[in-house]
């Protein structure tokens, strides 16, 4: 299961068997049923996950009791409530895996030990935070100035597999919409 992390931290550069070796012993592979949640909002985040495969989202409350999906990952690729994980806060989502997911994991106190031993994970580990940064910040532009449509339509363009592996509620209320609008756009794209 580590190869596919070591795959995408070898595209930042080369790594040495050392580092494979830290991968290894720090990144603990998990395996979690589909509608399992795995972190719960009201407690301080305990991992830093890597999707092999499987779905996930984060997702909150509102004042009405309705679910708000404010991230889907798409594997391969890393999801925790990073700035609850980070300042070890509590955090107000929950981590659900949406499907069966095949996990890597890793807590914070392993994190700083492995970017403190490894100059490669140090730099891959800043990358991946400035990618959820940028990411969040592009996500906070798209729902501001994108018709529905259009984020929609985005959506199906970078990551066409998400529809037959995430519910359309999970998708819409990601999208900032009900079900009801993303039905109507569904619709009007098929024809």
């Amino acid at each position: 299961m580590h190869e596919q992390l070591l795959k995408i931290v070898r595209l930042q550069g080369k790594i040495t068997d050392y580092d494979i070796s830290l991968c290894k012993e720090y990144f603990e592979p998990v395996l979690f049923p589909k509608n399992r949640i795995i972190e719960e909002e009201g407690k301080i985040p305990r991992y830093l996950y890597f999707v092999v495969s499987g779905y996930m989202r984060l997702f909150s409350f509102n004042d009405n009791g309705d679910e708000i999906t404010s991230h889907i990952n798409c594997p391969p690729g890393f999801i925790t409530s990073y700035f609850n994980f980070i300042n070890s806060t509590i955090a107000t989502d929950n981590l659900e895996c949406i499907t069966a997911c095949e996990l890597l994991r890793i807590d914070k106190i392993n994190l700083d030990l492995l970017t403190s031993k490894s100059e490669n994970f140090k730099d891959f580990s800043i990358m991946v935070f400035q990618q959820s940064i940028a990411y969040n910040e592009n996500r906070s532009k798209e729902l501001a100035t994108l018709t529905a449509e259009q984020r929609y339509q985005k959506l199906l363009d970078n990551y066409p597999q998400i529809l037959h592996n995430v519910p359309l509620q999970y998708i819409a209320s990601f999208l900032g919409m009900n079900s009801k609008s993303l039905s109507r756009i569904r619709k009007q794209i098929i024809k």
